[in-house]
């Protein structure tokens, strides 16, 4: 194939045909075979190899991987819309109310106007045309080039909050839609700093601006209060007359003015500096001055700037726009320290500033080979991608294992180890990280893929380092939203799907070798890409099939489910048996049964959680002793025991107390244990134990009849107790904090060979049984008891809940009272580390951003934002509603309660009513603690049904 490339390329009217061929071959060929051409002694070979590297460079660095984050409404799916229609990929624009857009193509989102599941799409910006055939002059603005741009459009909606994280977790950059009238919102802010964990430059599209209450100039001090960056603010809105409607933008970087007329917004009219002085003289001047501030800002922050601004005779209009451009993407892309946002104007609903703000993506966002090295993971050693393609990172990895192998073992050369290194990498053709698993009712499971290095091509073997197993990748397909186009090969830093896979979840590295074997040599079996951390679940439902036969296929489905969306969780509860689904939200949950029952067809109803609440004794009751005797599967059984049970608390046990129990010369003590919150004891009287030194130490009895032994003894009494304490004798609940002692007397319980393990199990549980309905008053239950009976009775217990709450200043006085007064809980700490899990990413590496709560908080008086028609003077000075604030007002805090889980159950969507929606929580189980009379009452009522 190679050759025959080399004789067309010798050909002049052939070799823009050859020369796009072998770059596609290059591409499919993976490192080994690059070194080798490298290596090759062919001049023409080496030539022609170089330029397809070069021409797939170009191509490279002329994608976007870009994402759409913002809270829910602000306007994502309807700027994709848009943008698909400037890009001429759609011939009409779709619209959310109607449910006629591309992205939101799922029943549930057209039927809610939301979107739930992020939608990958793939445009060209600018359109391509024919005329494009030379390379554009270096000193143009990349976007006279035309650009591949990768996007997805991301949910809002704090429920699906997973949904955005697998998302970021692949983008090069993103861009922050944020409402004009509503501000910086709470899922913006959530977003946003997640998107900071995995140093995603972003730019800010401010929308919304035609709607009554916009104020641009508002907004842009709360991106610097809310977000902790500098707006570099690019654009100003152009209302008609100065307080008029807004019909335009005015472009600080270009010193111009853009008018859109009605209707489609393809029609744009371009007013240099001059004519707006002439028509629009306030915006002008204006302009004058966010040109001034914007200059000021990047000054501030890039040596270029400065350089140039000097040049210009310190002339901040007369600084090139190029210029300017190429300083905010030296800004946007630096990674350390407080950011730059650059900040645009638009109104995309009536296509005002699309078109501008896709200019913006490819000018400024990054391409793949200019994003920071994504962090791997291999045979414990983490290092950066690049790294490992180095051969540098599998060295140390060999390096470390042979410094924790046995000290006897002769170690390799350090330059054998970089040869076999530098052979194993050669042979890595293709790794990429699975981020989302779909299951397309037509295509089956469809994978999508973000490709890190090398390429995925068609027909083959990916090895899963997760799961340790190999798939055929079959098909490879190119997503266009709902639409797909099937190809040879996905190429380094695209995104698409792989058709076929059946084992591949959200989160899994695949990896492809050139020697097509299985399994790659270690260490690369172990490479991993930084999986998604998944957040933890705060809100649970029960899930029941319609029969038993309906129960595989339930769990089938929901095996499905998880596999797609691992935000969602499956138990089941050891007490009721229930299957319960948990997730993020009731939302989330809800979204999850419709796709449950209607798209994976599964016959089964999701019902509200069932509390699982425990029972506990009050007091101690006499030793009762039973005596079974039944025929048990047609044999003769006959057997008995005593038993007492007693309140008991294991986090204020008395060892003394239990030295008192078990120190009693007459009885031997079988079993002291811990058993789902309760002790159990087991004593025996007369048993005449010895001990089998040949068999190990095990103890045997002579007295117990032929077949069992003392360990089957103690596990049938056990058996027998556990049962009983299942159910309690009050509200039918199992038992806790109970301890039950146990009695066997081998002269009165031992009947002979009827005394079966099965007799010995069936008369501990009517002892323990006869017990606790003792608690009770019950006087048939005492009827064998030796002394007068105390009738302490039962109370009911229930679930306690470790609750993290993380609210702004504002909002803690809510908060708190609402936990401790409205709900029954109690507050622990405020502020102070808890060990539980995190709902946000944790940062790539050593050297992620600094932190932005480490850094002050930005001055809103300093930022330049231009003043918002109908806003006082006051306002325009920086005293914003929300500037006007103090900073503290904003200020994140924990707090740390102890919460009952019914309590618990749809607290997130209280929480966010308290909190402006900025609050979030998680939880974990602590303990079962005892209701007090009146909490008890309220629950049996609920529980009876209201009566």
């Amino acid at each position: 194939m190679v050759a025959a490339l080399l004789l067309r390329a010798s050909h002049p009217a052939a070799r823009p045909i050859a020369l796009q061929q072998g770059q596609a071959l290059i591409s499919r060929l993976g490192n080994h075979a690059k070194q080798c051409i490298r290596k090759s002694q062919f001049p023409k070979l080496q030539n022609f190899s170089s330029s397809a590297l070069r021409g797939n460079a170009d191509t490279l660095d002329r994608t976007r991987n870009i994402g759409i984050i913002a809270h829910i409404d602000a306007g994502k799916t309807t700027t994709t819309e848009r943008m698909l229609y400037y890009s001429g990929f759609t011939r009409r624009i779709g619209d959310v109310d109607e449910g006629s857009t591309v992205t939101d193509f799922l029943p549930a989102e057209r039927a809610r106007g939301i979107t739930i599941q992020s939608a990958a799409i793939t445009f060209h910006w600018p359109p391509q045309t024919a005329a494009e055939a030379s390379q554009p002059d270096s000193q143009a603005p990349r976007s006279a080039s035309s650009h591949t741009v990768n996007l997805i459009d991301t949910p809002g909606h704090a429920d699906f909050t997973f949904e955005v994280l697998r998302s970021l977790r692949i983008l090069d950059g993103a861009v922050c839609i944020l409402d004009g009238v509503a501000g910086v919102e709470a899922q913006t802010e959530q977003v946003w700093h997640q998107a900071s964990t995995y140093r995603i430059p972003r730019i800010v599209y401010i929308n919304k601006l035609d709607r009554d209450g916009a104020a641009f100039g508002r907004t842009v001090r709360e991106v610097a209060s809310r977000l902790a960056g500098w707006p570099a603010v690019c654009q100003i809105p152009w209302f008609e007359g100065g307080e008029g409607r807004f019909v335009g933008v005015a472009d600080a970087v270009n010193l111009q003015g853009l008018r859109w007329e009605d209707g489609d917004g393809k029609r744009v009219k371009m007013f240099n500096l001059q004519q707006l002085e002439a028509e629009e003289s306030r915006l002008a001047q204006e302009l004058k001055r966010a040109r001034v501030a914007l200059v000021e800002l990047l000054s501030e922050y890039d040596e270029v700037m400065v350089e140039k601004f000097f040049e210009y005779d310190e002339d901040h209009l007369a600084v090139p726009a190029n210029e300017i451009a190429q300083s905010l993407r030296r800004c946007l892309l630096e990674e350390q320290g407080r950011k730059i946002i650059p900040v645009f104007a638009g109104a995309s609903f009536r296509n005002v500033g699309v078109q501008p703000l896709l200019d913006a993506v490819v000018n400024l966002l990054p391409s793949p080979v200019e994003t920071p090295d994504p962090e791997v993971s291999i045979g414990g050693v983490t290092g950066g991608l690049r790294h490992l393609l180095s051969g540098d990172l599998i060295v140390e990895q060999k390096e470390a294992a042979a410094s924790s192998s046995h000290k006897g073992k002769p170690k390799k050369k350090k330059s054998v180890v970089q040869a076999e290194s530098r052979n194993a990498i050669e042979k890595l053709s293709g790794c990429a990280l699975a981020f989302k698993v779909v299951n397309d009712a037509k295509r089956g499971v469809l994978v999508y893929v973000r490709v890190y290095s090398g390429s995925l091509d068609r027909g083959s073997l990916l090895y899963n380092t997760n799961l340790k197993v190999s798939e055929r990748a079959p098909r490879l397909l190119k997503m266009y939203a709902n639409d797909a186009v099937e190809v040879d090969s996905i190429p380094e830093g695209h995104i698409g799907v792989v058709v076929g896979l059946k084992h591949a979840r959200t989160g899994d590295t695949l990896v492809s070798y050139s020697t097509n074997r299985p399994t790659p040599p270690e260490p690369l079996d172990t490479l991993q890409l930084r999986p998604i951390k998944v957040p933890p679940p705060v809100f649970f439902a029960s899930v029941e099939p319609h029969s038993l036969s309906e129960e595989k296929r339930l769990h089938e489905s929901l095996a499905m489910l998880l596999r797609e969306d691992p935000s969602l969780h499956v138990t089941i509860d050891e007490d009721s048996g229930q299957t319960l689904l948990s997730g993020m939200g009731e939302l989330h949950l809800e979204i999850a049964r419709d796709r449950l029952i209607n798209e994976l067809k599964a016959k089964a109803t999701v019902g509200r959680i069932e509390i699982g609440y425990r029972e506990c004794a009050l007091g101690s009751s006499e030793p009762i002793t039973k005596i079974f005797d039944k025929d048990v599967a047609g044999r003769r059984g006959k057997a008995g025991c005593t038993a007492r049970v007693s309140a008991f608390d294991p986090d204020h046990t008395d060892p003394e107390e239990l030295t008192a129990i078990t120190a009693d010369k007459d009885k031997d003590t079988l079993l002291v244990e811990m058993q789902d919150g309760n002790q159990i004891i087991i004593q025996a009287v007369g048993l005449e134990l010895t001990v089998n030194e040949r068999k190990g130490g095990v103890e045997e009895s002579a007295v117990l009849p032929a077949g069992t032994d003392v360990a089957t003894l103690r596990t049938a009494l056990q058996n027998g107790c556990m049962a009983a304490l299942a159910r309690g004798p009050q509200f039918s609940f199992p038992m806790h904090h109970t301890r039950t002692v146990l009695t066997f007397d081998a002269a009165a319980h031992l009947f002979g060979n009827e005394s079966t393990p099965s007799a010995l199990t069936s008369a501990a549980r009517l002892a323990t049984t006869a017990a606790l309905r003792s608690l009770l008053g019950d006087p048939s239950a005492s009827a064998s008891a030796s002394g007068t009976n105390t009738g302490t009775g039962t109370a009911l217990m229930e679930p306690v809940m470790n609750v993290v709450i993380s609210v702004d200043e504002a909002s803690l006085g809510a908060v708190v009272h609402d936990i401790s007064s409205a709900r029954g809980g109690h507050i622990v700490s405020l502020d102070e580390d808890i060990p539980l899990p995190s709902t946000d990413a944790s940062p790539t590496s050593s050297d992620s951003p600094i932190p932005y709560e480490d850094l002050p908080p930005i001055d809103a008086s300093k930022v330049y934002a231009p003043p918002d028609p109908f806003e006082s003077p006051s306002v325009a000075l920086g005293a914003s509603p929300s500037s006007s604030l103090p900073d503290t007002a904003h200020r994140p805090r924990t707090i740390a309660a102890k919460v009952p889980l019914k309590e618990m159950v749809g607290y997130l969507k209280h929480l966010r009513s308290l909190s402006a929606g900025r609050g979030t929580f998680v939880m974990s189980v602590d303990r079962f603690e005892k209701m007090s009379p009146p909490r008890q009452k309220a629950v049996l009522t609920e529980l009876r049904g209201g009566y």
